[in-house]
C-alpha cells in the first residue's frame, strides 16, 4: 500500500511539473504583443458564450496579418512560435495556410486561471482588510 501511494504521489508531482512546463511555454509564446494579438484574433471568432466551429474559427495567414503592420516573414515567425508552443494549429490548403485554435487549448487556459486566481469574494474581503 505504501509503495502504490508513493507512486501516486510521484506521478502527481511529475504531472504537475509537465503542466507547469506546458503553461510556461504557452505564456512565453504569448508574451510577445504581436503573438498575443494573433492568438486573440484566432480565439475570438465568436461572441462570448457561444459555440464556434473550428471551420468558423479558421483564418488564413494573410487575413490574420491584416492591420498588424509587420512583414510577412515576421508574421510567419510569430505563427510558427504559437504553433510550436501548441497554442494554434496550422494546415496548408492549396496556396493558403490556415490557422485555428483548438477549443481544448482555450478550455485549458480558462481552467488554469480559474484554479489559480482567488475567488471574487475572497478578493473583496482582502481589499476591505
Amino acid at each position: 500500500m505504501r509503495y502504490s501511494l508513493f507512486g501516486l504521489i510521484v506521478r502527481n508531482i511529475s504531472n504537475t511539473r509537465k503542466d507547469e512546463q506546458r503553461f510556461a511555454s504557452y505564456f512565453k509564446a504569448l508574451s510577445n504583443p504581436h503573438r498575443l494579438a494573433l492568438f486573440q484574433r484566432l480565439s475570438s471568432c465568436c461572441a462570448p458564450g457561444t459555440k464556434c466551429s473550428v471551420e468558423a474559427a479558421t483564418r488564413s495567414v494573410g487575413a490574420l496579418g491584416e492591420h498588424l503592420n509587420i512583414a510577412k516573414s515576421t508574421l510567419s515567425h510569430h505563427l510558427k512560435e504559437l504553433n510550436q508552443a501548441g497554442l494554434i494549429q496550422m494546415e496548408r490548403k492549396g496556396k493558403q495556410v490556415m490557422c485555428w485554435v483548438d477549443p481544448q487549448i482555450l478550455m485549458e487556459l480558462s481552467g488554469y486561471f480559474s484554479q489559480k486566481l482567488p475567488s471574487t469574494e475572497s478578493n473583496k474581503n482582502h481589499v476591505q482588510e
